[in-house]
């Protein structure tokens, strides 16, 4: 399977996931989202705050790519991040519209960029200031790995909590969407 298939396929899953895991967030009280649970980042609203903080940094590092994506111009302009856990949005429904939002660019990202792009190196530097360079394909893994992995503790978290997010696997996903 080719690159660009692949990430068009995980940038379409996650948004179907982010979809779900919002529609399920949305019925636990306010309070309950902000509850600390014990997670990596606290609580189910804390946990979706940091995958929007996370995907806005790293979607601001793609931004240098020599590539320079269309995609990513709403990105370019957006402030950065000063830390992994920088409240983005004070209330859910905010931070529900900019995750949408952000999936869009992700899902644009993925249809503008191809395998010759996706083996392009890109060179960045972490929050400490050490400089690293990867694959872009690497890096682009990472980010939908990373939404992948933060999501399964908000499930979690759902789950304590007696909401069930229904189905998550990537095969569900593609079945849904696949025309007959």
């Amino acid at each position: 399977m080719p690159l660009k298939h692949h990430f068009e396929m995980m940038a379409a899953y996650n948004h179907w996931m982010n979809a779900k895991v919002y529609t399920a967030s949305a019925r636990l009280p306010e309070k309950e989202k902000h509850a600390d649970k014990g997670a990596f980042f606290g609580s189910v609203f804390g946990t979706l705050n940091h995958l929007l903080v996370a995907d806005t940094i790293w979607l601001k590092r793609f931004a240098d790519h020599p590539a320079g994506f269309l995609a990513l111009d709403a990105v370019r302009p957006l402030p950065h991040p000063d830390s992994l856990t920088e409240p983005v949005h004070a209330r859910f429904d905010d931070l529900q519209r900019a995750r949408f939002a952000m999936d869009d660019i992700i899902i644009a990202l993925a249809t503008e960029a191809t395998d010759d792009a996706y083996a392009q190196t890109l060179t960045y530097a972490n929050r400490a200031g050490e400089v690293f360079t990867n694959s872009y394909g690497e890096l682009m893994q990472h980010v939908v790995n990373h939404q992948t992995h933060h999501r399964g503790q908000v499930t979690t978290l759902l789950s304590q909590a007696g909401i069930d997010v229904g189905v998550t696997d990537l095969v569900a996903m593609v079945r849904e969407h696949r025309p007959v």
